[in-house]
């Protein structure tokens, strides 16, 4: 494979990569994702760029991945199942390539009854694991799904996700196993507050060798306030918050800096499981705090390959 993209190098030359995430804006100015690739540029390797995520209309990721990339900040294109059928998917990736994108984030997507158009139509033609396994005949045999030729060079680092918290955990690394299995070159994890069990996860991904397959970034979601730690504990599916870090935020003084510390002290942590190759910092809306995050964390500067 050719050089590839930053975050590639990042990964394959060994180095802890950071991640972060940049959500496009329910409407049309490009000045919004301009804003958050300034925030986000000399402290991530690679930011995500969500696809109408939660289900609510936003930006194209194309459309977001490009404009990052105007910024110098190499963008992962988030690809979710639930919205188009194979010849669009397909069509996107050739278009994507062509405009300089190269990391691809393989995600089933929330059900639309979550998001602001609750009766709309799912496709789900193919699911988040023959996304990436498409994605990978289409880099190295060349082939779109039909087995028809693709023209001209199709350089891709996949991605794809996985949540550790799950039941029945004892699955979690069955399903992480297949997908590596499938083509992905990296993988993000849902977000990590209860670190034993995160542990545990890793160990049984380790045991299996996946550590060497493919390369592994812990999810980090800074809170912002009591109320969304709470939340997050009650009522989001596949996040484990322990009650001590609800209790925390509850009696900060100051609740973002409490969230920020928090964020500090689990990053230091899974730095030090075996297996673990980067973080992923999702602090949508509030990317001005993933530099101070990353710097706190012994994270800073991010490597120039």
């Amino acid at each position: 494979m050719k050089a590839g993209t930053n975050l590639e190098k990042v990964l394959e030359s060994g180095k802890f990569a950071v991640t972060a995430e940049a959500g496009p804006p329910k409407g049309t100015s490009p000045a919004v994702m301009l804003k958050k690739g300034e925030a986000l540029r000399n402290c991530c390797d690679a930011a995500n760029v969500t696809d109408n995520q939660t289900a609510i209309v936003r930006m194209s990721s194309l459309a977001g991945s490009v404009l990052l990339k105007q910024q110098n900040v190499d963008p992962v294109m988030q690809i979710v199942c639930r919205d188009r059928n194979r010849l669009a998917i397909q069509s996107d990736v050739l278009g994507a390539i062509a405009l300089g994108v190269g990391n691809f984030l393989c995600l089933s997507g929330d059900h639309q009854k979550f998001g602001n158009h609750p009766t709309a139509k799912s496709v789900f033609d193919i699911d988040s694991i023959q996304l990436i396994q498409a994605l990978k005949n289409m880099r190295d045999e060349k082939k779109f799904i039909c087995g028809d030729d693709i023209s001209g060079e199709v350089p891709m680092f996949i991605g794809a996700a996985a949540n550790p918290y799950a039941d029945p955990f004892e699955f979690r690394v069955t399903r992480l196993a297949k997908k590596v299995k499938a083509g992905a070159d990296f993988i993000q994890t849902q977000a990590v507050y209860d670190v034993a069990k995160f542990a545990k996860w890793m160990e049984m991904a380790v045991a299996r060798g996946l550590d060497k397959k493919t390369h592994i970034l812990a999810g980090v979601i800074p809170i912002r306030s009591a109320g969304m730690a709470r939340y997050m504990r009650d009522y989001v599916s596949g996040v484990s918050v322990p009650d001590e870090v609800v209790t925390r935020m509850e009696q900060a003084a100051n609740a973002k800096e409490e969230g920020a510390t928090i964020a500090v002290e689990l990053i230091e942590q899974v730095k030090e499981i075996p297996g673990v190759h980067g973080v992923h910092i999702m602090a949508v809306g509030w990317e001005d705090i993933v530099s101070e995050i990353a710097e706190r964390a012994g994270l800073l500067p991010r490597p120039i390959l």
